[in-house]
């Protein structure tokens, strides 16, 4: 099979899902045609085999965290309705150099559907939001048509009755603000406010939207269950490289030849992502750094190519595959401007509730830039590194955190390139 890949073809990927939906768009009728619906009728007979298959399967979420999925379902599947329950389908995908979600929304719409919906059943949520990037305008308008033939079937009498209660599917542009993907932010723009994001506890499962126990899984980790409703534990854990379990969406973006979203199993090592699948580098160049799941996370060197791309892998080398996004740098590439753009993003990006964020970022981002103008001092670089054993854990989300593991990560591998700047 091919790989799910966006823009340019693929060079020679093996033992890869292939989503039954893939490119059908919206249009129902073909997506039943290939087996769409056979989920969702598993799920209204036996809702708790589904709890279980998700947990055997081993599916993390693939927003980011790599948290086991089954925990946050089986919590708020043993919640009362206070009156009902939410389950919001994050969307909000806006970090540099991922990409994968809006893919699934344009193309799958409807896998996306009925992986909110069989979750929905399996966990006793009756509303579900799916809550998009407003700037992912084609992902929107799939979505919305997608929705109105779902409404126009027979889905929604059939999966009401089986739960007992209307089962609401609502549309819902977010804020445009990249920390609005914050899980508690999210909970906050379904209410009606900025998103702010909350402190926890309490956590969503117990106290969400309007007080209802709430679940928030990604896009990319919904897409999953259809599959894994029908073809069972067994058969996704088999698409993966061991420790790793089913396929990840891996957007492929910087210095390679053919960028784009590759679809392989979990696991898949680093080396062969770039130069198999990517084909290698512009202009041939060796690989220098790597962005490993965009910029908020850690960087890895062309020492780490063969290290396999899952949660555990990674973490081991003191490393996180976050959302999957690996922007890769060439030899010849600055590491000091590229740190400093992106620390510019998260200053930017920063709400502005927790003064730590706020400010860490703003300071960051300044200081950073006179070094990579030439007009940084050793003093510069010395706070710089002071912050980032002072911030981290001082905000409400992990903006901060994030902007702090680039820099520190940065500063691990290629401390003699900002030594150089100041120079």
């Amino acid at each position: 099979m091919e790989p799910l890949i966006v823009e340019t073809p693929p060079v020679g990927a093996s033992q890869v899902l292939l989503h039954a939906e893939r490119r059908v768009g919206a249009d129902m009728e073909r997506w039943r045609s290939a087996g769409g619906g056979a989920a969702v009728a598993r799920a209204m007979q036996d809702p708790a085999a589904i709890r279980e298959e998700v947990r055997l399967a081993e599916l993390r979420g693939l927003g980011g965290s790599g948290f086991p999925a089954w925990r946050k379902w089986e919590a708020v599947a043993a919640e009362a309705p206070k009156p009902g329950k939410y389950l919001i389908v994050n969307g909000n995908e806006d970090e540099p150099g991922t990409f994968k979600d809006r893919l699934l929304l344009e193309e799958t719409p409807f896998q996306v559907i009925e992986g909110a919906v069989v979750t929905a059943l399996a966990v006793g949520a009756n509303r579900v939001m799916f809550y998009i990037n407003p700037d992912l305008t084609r992902s929107l308008a799939a979505m919305k048509a997608a929705l109105k033939q779902w409404h126009s079937s027979e889905f929604p009498v059939q999966t009401s009755a089986a739960l007992g209660m209307p089962l609401e599917l609502v549309l819902l542009p977010g804020s445009g603000h990249y920390i609005g993907g914050e899980e508690t932010a999210s909970l906050e723009w379904v209410e009606g406010r900025f998103p702010f994001p909350r402190g926890k506890p309490p956590y969503p499962a117990q106290s969400g939207v309007h007080g209802c126990p709430t679940l928030i899984n990604n896009v990319e980790t919904l897409a999953n269950v259809p599959h894994i409703a029908v073809q069972g534990a067994a058969w996704f854990r088999a698409l993966g490289k061991a420790p790793g379990t089913g396929t990840k969406l891996y957007s492929l973006s910087g210095d390679v030849l053919y960028p784009g979203v590759f679809e392989l199993p979990m696991g898949t090592p680093l080396r062969e992502l770039i130069f198999t699948h990517g084909g290698g580098l512009l202009s041939g160049k060796p690989p220098k750094a790597v962005f490993t799941g965009g910029p908020s996370s850690t960087l890895l060197t062309a020492a780490d190519l063969d290290v396999a791309m899952d949660f555990d892998s990674l973490r081991a080398r003191g490393a996180n595959l976050g959302t999957g996004a690996m922007i890769v740098i060439s030899e010849g590439t600055g590491i000091v401007k590229r740190v400093a753009e992106y620390e510019r993003f998260f200053a930017h990006s920063s709400c502005g509730q927790c003064n730590s964020c706020k400010v860490g970022t703003a300071t960051m981002s300044r200081l950073l830039d006179r070094i990579d103008t030439g007009r940084g001092t050793a003093a510069d670089l010395t706070t710089l590194e002071n912050l980032c054993a002072m911030l981290p854990g001082s905000g409400r989300c992990h903006l901060i955190n994030g902007a702090v593991q680039l820099l520190d990560s940065a500063f691990h591998h290629f401390h003699d390139e900002f030594k150089q700047a100041l120079r």
